[in-house]
């Protein structure tokens, strides 16, 4: 990526960025110059995220995303800190195995709270005025499910399947801005995510060998899908906009 792709002093935020792709995103975009705020909720885990990025000047703000009311405070002190942004990553996520029959509303609604409702909330504020630099680019992390059908992903499929229907209206939006927004969608990625997924339904399970079985390149590294995110917010996907991009190890052609 160091010899395509230049952000040199670009203020990019990584929301989610204290671990899985959310951190390996921040270190792949501090490898290309990028100039980072990182957030997410415990501020261990984000001073040795700061730790692992190459450069200087990156900064760190703990938050819990479901505070939504609060999101546009974060907003603001994160351009008093770093200046307006050239970029945004989403990386916030919970995923939850649930089958029909354990559907309850209450369930459904944490899922949304961080993997819809908090995205769309960041998208608005950090895109008011004074906030943002023209050219910007976001980039949501959403997830395979939300374009694949799998046991017991109903809540959370639909969940990032709402991010990606935001994103193709928001960038008839935001082109007015300047403004390019994207999402990419993994595959299964060796995150802690992943782990709490297999143990939950079992690695041996039917539902886990049939979508290893389907993703035929196997098991996703976070730096690739990290590369897909640095890629979109560079000045080389100029002309990308309102699309979900999978890095999926081959299960859309499946």
């Amino acid at each position: 990526m160091e010899n395509l792709i230049d952000l040199t002093g670009k203020h990019i935020l990584v929301i989610g960025a204290s671990s899985g792709i959310g951190r390996q995103t921040a270190v792949t975009l501090s490898s290309v110059g990028a100039k980072l705020t990182l957030v997410a909720r415990r501020e261990d885990s984000l001073k040795e995220a700061v730790g692992e990025l190459e450069g200087t000047g990156h900064a760190y703000i703990p938050f819990d995303i479901t505070e939504l009311s609060e999101i546009g405070t974060l907003m603001k002190q994160v351009v008093e800190k770093g200046g307006p942004l050239d970029g945004m990553v989403y990386s916030a996520g919970r995923s939850m195995y649930l089958p029909l029959q354990a559907f309850r509303p209450e369930r459904l609604q944490k899922l949304f709270e961080v993997n819809y409702f908090a995205f769309v909330e960041c998208v608005r504020q950090a895109t008011k005025k004074g906030r943002y630099v023209r050219g910007m680019r976001i980039v949501g992390v959403s997830a395979i499910s939300s374009m694949k059908g799998n046991k017991g992903q109903s809540g959370y499929g639909a969940s990032k399947a709402a991010m990606n229907a935001s994103v193709r209206c928001m960038a008839r939006e935001l082109a007015d801005k300047g403004i390019c927004i994207n999402t990419v969608a993994p595959g299964l990625t060796e995150t802690g995510m992943l782990s709490e997924y297999m143990n939950n339904v079992g690695a041996d399970s039917e539902s886990v060998q049939e979508l290893l079985g389907r993703q035929y390149l196997g098991i996703i590294k976070p730096d690739a899908i990290a590369d897909a995110v640095t890629f979109l917010l560079s000045p080389s996907a100029g002309y990308i906009t309102g699309i979900t991009l999978p890095v999926d190890g081959g299960i859309t052609t499946c």
